[in-house]
């Protein structure tokens, strides 16, 4: 077996690797990364947690999720658009999120101008960078996934331009991982392909 490949779990089914790295990964892997996700308020939580994931482990993130949920009253666009100042200072003291100041800025930035936007378009804006599943290989190992594309650095400009905030080429690509835009189980995985 080389490494990065699918590697067996204690169900005896197949999985990337970082899938089983921790007990926490396991149902995040499953039923979740790689599985499409629409709609803006979803998109906007993993835009938003994606973004606080920047310099951290995603571990770190699953783990404290239903703390950021809370603090950011579900990431509902329209509520966190409506956040002012005391709510800023409540986030920079709430030990069950990632207490960053600039992280925290751009997610009420960010809530503040996608509340302006049509309902959908956040959706059909990402959406739109999905890249054709026809023209990608299958990843044999994790190795073999790349932490930027194209799709993703034309994603980030388009964000950008629009006015988004802390969403560089690498976390586009995360999202687009996360969300279902690009398939990036490895080959064998259980989960490859929405199984």
């Amino acid at each position: 077996m080389t490494a990065g490949e699918a590697v067996p779990g204690p169900d005896g089914r197949l999985r990337c690797p970082w899938g089983l790295s921790a007990e926490d990964y396991v149902a995040y892997h499953d039923e979740e990364w790689g599985r499409p996700v629409h709609g803006d308020d979803a998109l906007f939580e993993r835009l938003c947690l994606e973004a606080f994931q920047s310099g951290l482990s995603w571990i770190t993130i699953l783990r404290r999720r239903e703390g950021f949920r809370r603090a950011f009253d579900g990431f509902a666009i329209a509520s966190v658009a409506k956040f002012g100042d005391a709510d800023r200072e409540r986030l920079l003291v709430d030990e069950g999120i990632i207490r960053n100041r600039a992280k925290i800025d751009a997610t009420l930035a960010n809530a503040k101008l996608l509340a302006t936007w049509s309902p959908g378009e956040l959706d059909s804006l990402i959406w739109s960078y999905a890249p054709d599943p026809a023209r990608r290989p299958v990843p044999r190992t994790v190795a073999e996934v790349p932490a930027v594309t194209d799709e993703s650095t034309a994603l980030s400009k388009a964000l950008k331009k629009r006015g988004l905030r802390f969403i560089g080429p690498t976390t586009a690509y995360a999202l687009m991982q996360a969300c279902g835009l690009v398939d990036d189980h490895v080959a064998g995985c259980v989960a490859r392909g929405g199984k």
